[in-house]
């Protein structure tokens, strides 16, 4: 039977209480090793830095053993994937869509009973299996939207109900492009629809 890991990724907020689980709070002479050890492999570049100091400061004051590897940007399925290969595999990843939650399923505890499932005011961004487990807990939301400056929008000739979808947000974003010299500001600080510029789709 595969060894059950638990698969969550946590923001450095809730860390603490999660990770209390895994060493003894009483503050006795024993080693880290007889209190067990954490293995997170981040999934965030830019949260590594503030993980180091969150697991430093966890393992002084608990005595648990901590250590964050953070992947490379771009590179975190590759990297789990050849991480839980080895003996001493992460205890904290990310499962983060419903094709990963098929693939890490078996590695992955029901965290519908913990403590940190508890504290969560919504259920809608976590993951489950198809038996109704909790196989994964949403720590962050991310999406994408426009910013508007309506005064601007207006000053160029346009109005925001004259966005209307895709098609409609390139062409006006390419006359304010073409007129940025006259108008004195420009759609985007980077209009190319290319990949190189500031449009993400």
């Amino acid at each position: 039977m595969r060894k059950k890991l638990l698969s969550v990724a946590l923001c450095a907020t809730m860390v603490a209480g999660l990770l209390a689980g895994c060493g003894s709070s009483s503050k006795s002479d024993k080693s880290s090793s007889e209190k067990g050890s954490v293995y997170w492999l981040n999934f965030k570049p830019e949260a590594d830095e503030a993980l180091q100091k969150v697991a430093k400061t966890y393992q002084k004051e608990k005595g648990v053993k901590v250590k964050v590897v953070t992947a490379a940007s771009g590179n975190y399925n590759s990297t789990l994937t050849s991480e839980m290969g080895k003996s001493a595999a992460p205890t904290l990843f990310v499962v983060g869509n419903q094709a990963a939650v098929k693939t890490w399923d078996d590695y992955c505890l029901d965290l519908k009973d913990t403590d940190i499932y508890k504290e969560l005011s919504t259920d809608s961004f976590n993951l489950k299996d198809d038996k109704g487990k909790v196989a994964s807990i949403g720590y962050c939301y991310e999406s994408y939207g426009l910013i508007v400056n309506k005064k601007l929008l207006k000053k160029a000739g346009y109005e925001v109900s004259d966005i209307k979808n895709f098609e409609s947000l390139k062409s006006v974003a390419e006359d304010i492009h073409k007129r940025a010299d006259k108008l004195g500001f420009d759609a985007f600080t980077s209009s190319g629809m290319d990949d190189a510029s500031s449009w993400r789709f």
